[in-house]
């Protein structure tokens, strides 16, 4: 591993002209850093500087103008824990409280998550489903974006040369969703598949998501266009969950096959509904 070394900036501006110094590629970000030794032993040549967010104002989440407002740097367990979240994002708080363990989501942040863009990331589905947007911040300004545009492959982003990931808005209380997933060994591995769900009450339409598939987690407008109003009927979820069966982001990789992701994908879609709007998963 080639020595680096760490610089933690105390404002914004002075991360923003850290990160301008030295050519491309010899200055990695440190939000939360619980992906980072292993970013580290795979990188030939590595960074030779780590820029850590820690010392910046960005710890923080409020409740404002009807949504949440997310610091790129506050810590998972933090938003975890406020009991706000279950109550008017509850799609976010599952997605939350399958990451890792409890430490790990004490060192873990939504910025350094969506920075990493995971195609198995439990965050990005929640995020997408919930039409989370992300402000970007750089020594040009500020400017902000859909999450759906943000992520555009397996580590790669919308963000710029010198950029930073201030915060995560999501625009409203959707008390009207679910996440739910699947794995082999809870505990220890990633998602095979992650479905989100989310009910929009203003334009009254709601919003399917998928991760845990190559090359990014993707919305699968097909499905939600299937289901209407806040309480679909249940052929509307049938259909909803035959959609996304077909979706062609349901791929083989090496942690499942095609043909089992597209079993689980409806499944999991029936399930996330119906827990969405408060009916048991498997009614008799």
């Amino acid at each position: 591993m080639t020595p680096v070394e760490l610089v933690a900036p105390a404002t914004e501006t002075e991360a923003l002209e850290e990160l301008a110094r030295g050519p491309a590629g010899s200055r990695a970000i440190v939000a939360g850093g619980t992906d980072l030794l292993f970013d580290l032993q795979g990188a030939r040549p590595g960074p030779t500087h780590l820029v850590s967010l820690r010392r910046l104002p960005w710890r923080t989440h409020a409740w404002e103008a009807g949504g949440l407002r997310v610091g790129a740097t506050e810590p998972l367990r933090t938003l975890e824990a406020d009991p706000r979240l279950g109550q008017e994002l509850p799609a976010l708080a599952q997605a939350i409280a399958a990451v890792g363990s409890p430490a790990l989501r004490r060192q873990a942040t939504l910025g350094g998550n969506l920075g990493r863009s995971a195609p198995a990331s439990d965050l990005a589905p929640a995020l997408l489903a919930l039409d989370a947007e992300v402000e970007l911040v750089g020594r040009a300004g500020a400017r902000r974006m859909s999450v759906d545009r943000f992520l555009r492959s397996s580590r790669s982003t919308a963000l710029l040369a010198g950029e930073l990931v201030r915060s995560v808005r999501l625009p409203e209380a959707r008390p009207r969703s679910a996440y739910l997933w699947q794995r082999v060994r809870p505990a220890n591995d990633i998602s095979q598949i992650g479905l989100a769900v989310a009910f929009a009450p203003s334009p009254g339409l709601w919003r399917v998501a998928l991760g845990g598939v190559p090359p990014r987690p993707v919305l699968a407008p097909d499905a939600a266009r299937e289901l209407a109003g806040d309480r679909p009927a249940a052929r509307e979820i049938a259909s909803a969950a035959e959609r996304l069966a077909a979706h062609p982001a349901l791929v083989s990789d090496r942690r499942a096959t095609e043909e089992h992701r597209r079993r689980l994908a409806a499944v999991l879609c029936t399930r996330a509904i119906r827990t969405a709007v408060g009916e048991p998963r498997d009614p008799p």
